[in-house]
């Protein structure tokens, strides 16, 4: 299970020219993820869910709060904990001038995992995105939707227990998107963990066990689809965060 506790993200920019200013991208968070749970982290352009999955993903250290997986913190297990989790960025950037193969098997081989193991991990996640036409091809030379789904293959290689994803389906095309979400389904069925951050409502609303809105850095939201569309009286997902929030979002 991951906890996160009160996590509160400052940071200093400019306010003018010779001005800065501390503000906040994420403030007072706090929510848990089950065993066995998929929770959408739901909120526009610059609400604070890449800072949030960030930190969770030990990339960023909370001002405030604290974050734990199964009890532990970063700076009590950070190895153990990196070593059961999958982070995906919709800005990460692989070695283009290496094949799907290769980039794969590295990774494998940085987390350790035996040659046999390895071997036949690769293949069973070709198969489940739909990567065997391109497994051999240089990545330099796939599509953006081929690309998107050799990224999200290189974090499932070491099996982890929590998947941590930012916009895991952004430019993907209708097909693409369905492949991975179905694939997000079957890895819920096996007990993962799976943070899923999205401004593609209607995905969470098909996919996620509860969702948590975000605006602004705050949670304005949470429970089940179901719960809150019945709590605004909205038939679906993105009209109930326009009701909660009286109108269109500023987006940074």
């Amino acid at each position: 299970m991951i906890t996160v506790e009160h996590v509160t993200k400052k940071f200093i920019r400019n306010k003018t020219k010779k001005e800065k200013e501390e503000f906040c991208a994420d403030q007072d968070i706090s929510f848990e993820a089950k065993d066995g749970e998929i929770i959408g982290i739901l909120g526009p352009n610059g609400a604070g869910k890449t800072t949030l999955l960030r930190m969770m993903a030990g990339i960023l250290e909370p001002t405030e709060g604290k974050i734990t997986f199964d009890g532990q913190t970063y700076q009590e297990n950070e190895i153990e904990i990196k070593q059961k989790i999958a982070y995906l960025s919709g800005n990460t950037k692989i070695y283009d001038t290496l094949s799907t193969y290769e980039l794969l098997k590295m990774c494998g081989e940085i987390y350790d995992v035996p040659q046999d193991k390895l071997e036949k991990q690769i293949q069973e996640i070709s198969e489940v995105l739909g990567m065997e036409q391109f497994l051999y091809n240089k990545i330099a030379n796939l599509s953006t939707g081929q690309t998107q789904k050799v990224n999200l293959a290189r974090c499932l290689v070491h099996n982890p227990q929590y998947y941590i994803l930012d916009e895991a389906t952004s430019g993907l095309d209708i097909i693409s998107s369905q492949i991975i979400l179905n694939f997000i389904k079957d890895e819920k069925a096996k007990g993962k963990t799976i943070l899923y951050s999205t401004h593609y409502m209607e995905e969470a609303e098909n996919i996620c066990d509860r969702v948590i809105m975000i605006n602004k850095g705050k949670i304005i939201k949470t429970g089940t689809p179901e719960e809150i569309k019945k709590d605004t009286n909205s038939t679906n997902l993105r009209d109930a965060f326009f009701t909660m929030i009286g109108g269109v979002s500023n987006e940074e």
